[in-house]
């Protein structure tokens, strides 16, 4: 195995007459290494398990409910939230996928789908399309009011659009910052969410266990279970599956509120595209061959971190099989045991101070304030210097909800297509492998631009409604081309078991028809 400082980072010429070829041959030939023992589960080796779906589960943690809750929440209570469980399940199948093709190549799923049929100029095109949604940032819209509001001690006038957009920009520009710096990209991203994840998780807590009543809390976890609830026109809900047993037909549906629960979908957990990062940040992680092919550096700080430009196999032996079931069931712990709780406690602490503080409050139209108005709510009904204190501390809970986020959305973003083009075009593959930070900050650059485009056509929840319906598409569709890339460029040893494939397809089917339906609803 060669090392990932020659220009094709990938193996020797005996080791290439060896290494498996399948798939579209527009693409370099893998390299061929040794799997590494992976590192037991245990209590003592805590931290060294929280990987990537630690550091997904945190940025998702109230990214689009902190805009969405009190829309939803404050008039239908705890009715609604079954979609976030179906979507976070679903997620977490889709995501095991996209980590099993990283841990037998070390590449990113991305760069398995320009191996497929058709070949990678017609994908790269193809996802360039879907990946339009990325430039809608309704987070950073969202984040403007939180960041005034610390700044003058009070909400944005709004209808003050000039300043609202001014400062969404500005916010946008130093949300880029952490990009640059740290070395290794992944980790400084882990840094910000544990900054995060103490933050509000310490201040959100505290508000629920000393201010909330046992019936709110008791309302969200049935919420979550309450598969099949749908909005009515007089601010109730229904059972679909209750009233088809029965026999009787469904009053009038709020179609406004379906498209808002479509959206809501959309962002519960991750969504979009930018599911598929998991498998970046299980390469940059480490874990599989992710170990021999290196890692994205950052422009300052970067040392001698590199990244190959092609990935690496390993050979399937009794003992590499034992290895990658130990990888595969680290990554399933990471998953199930580390995404899914933290994903699903982002739907409901929100949701809680919705509940608990709204209920009854009529949800201003301004989507500027949505934003701020759970900490005036909270702020009124405690009182005193503990309800201004309280106030203050969910702005700036707003602000690390939303901004560090979208650092981290923009970062799969920009590597999901660094990672693509490092490998699949012929030109960036003749590049040193320390140079991929080149690619990352001109991507970068051009996203940044587009995106302050995007910020300039719309409102909060507008943007955020663009976002979703292009993410269900985006994610329905990712869902069945990543298990096509498993099925056909995995050795039969390491292929989905029959269970995870139907999983995968059931992901796909929920997300094109979210997409689908809040197309109607617009367009109808």
């Amino acid at each position: 195995m060669t090392p990932p400082s020659q220009s094709e980072g990938a193996a020797s010429g005996s080791d290439l007459e060896r290494a498996p070829y399948p798939g579209s041959k527009r693409m370099p030939r893998w390299g061929l290494d040794e799997l590494s023992e992976p590192p037991k589960i245990g209590f003592k080796n805590f931290l060294g398990m929280m990987g990537p779906g630690l550091l997904m589960g945190v940025a998702a943690i109230g990214g689009g409910e902190w805009l969405l809750g009190p829309v939803l929440s404050a008039e239908y209570g705890g009715a609604l939230l079954w979609v976030g469980t179906v979507s976070i399940l679903l997620q977490v199948v889709f995501n095991v996928e996209c980590s099993r093709y990283a841990l037998y190549t070390g590449e990113p799923i991305m760069s398995g789908m320009m191996r497929t049929f058709l070949g990678p100029v017609f994908w790269i095109s193809f996802y360039l399309l879907f990946d339009f949604g990325s430039f809608f940032q309704f987070k950073v819209a969202s984040a403007v009011a939180p960041v005034i509001a610390l700044a003058t001690g009070e909400m944005p006038d709004p209808g003050d659009t000039g300043l609202l957009t001014t400062m969404s920009y500005v916010i946008w520009i130093l949300l880029l910052i952490p990009l640059f710096i740290g070395g290794k990209i992944y980790r400084t991203l882990k840094i910000l969410m544990t900054v995060k994840l103490v933050v509000v998780l310490g201040v959100l807590g505290s508000i629920a266990v000393f201010y909330s009543s046992w019936s709110t809390w008791s309302e969200i976890l049935l919420g979550f279970l309450q598969f099949g609830n749908i909005p009515l026109r007089d601010g109730e809900s229904v059972n679909v599956f209750v009233n088809l047993f029965q026999g009787v037909s469904l009053p009038p549906i709020e179609l406004e509120t379906v498209g808002l629960l479509t959206a809501f979908a959309a962002i519960a957990g991750w969504g979009g595209l930018g599911q598929m990062a998991v498998s970046n940040y299980t390469r940059d992680e480490g874990w599989g061959m992710g170990s021999k092919v290196g890692a994205i550096p950052s422009m300052i700080g970067g040392g001698d971190v590199k990244l190959s430009h092609v990935g690496c196999v390993f050979r399937v032996t009794s003992q590499s099989l034992q290895y990658w079931k130990g990888w595969l069931k680290r990554v399933r712990f990471d998953q199930y045991c580390l995404y899914v709780p933290t994903a699903m406690v982002g739907i409901a602490l929100p949701s809680m101070l919705a509940i608990e503080f709204l209920s009854g409050v009529e949800v201003v139209s301004n989507d500027w304030l949505i934003a701020g108005m759970t900490a005036e709510a909270v702020r009124d009904a405690i009182g005193g210097w503990m309800g201004i204190f309280f106030w203050y501390m969910l702005m700036v809970c707003g602000f690390l909800i939303l901004v560090p986020s979208t650092t981290v959305g923009v970062d799969s973003t920009v590597r999901r297509w660094v990672d693509t083009f490092w490998t699949a075009i012929p030109g960036l593959r003749k590049w040193n492998p320390s140079e991929v930070k080149k690619v990352y900050f001109y991507i970068l650059l051009f996203k940044a631009l587009m995106t302050m485009v995007g910020l300039s056509i719309g409102s909060p929840v507008a943007l955020l409604l663009i976002y979703g319906t292009l993410s269900n598409f985006a994610l329905g569709f990712v869902s069945f081309h990543t298990l096509y890339v498993n099925l056909t460029l995995l050795p039969d040893e390491l292929k989905p078991c029959w269970l995870q494939r139907i999983g995968v397809c059931v992901c796909g089917v929920f997300y094109l028809f979210l997409g689908g339906l809040m197309t109607w609803i617009k367009f109808a």
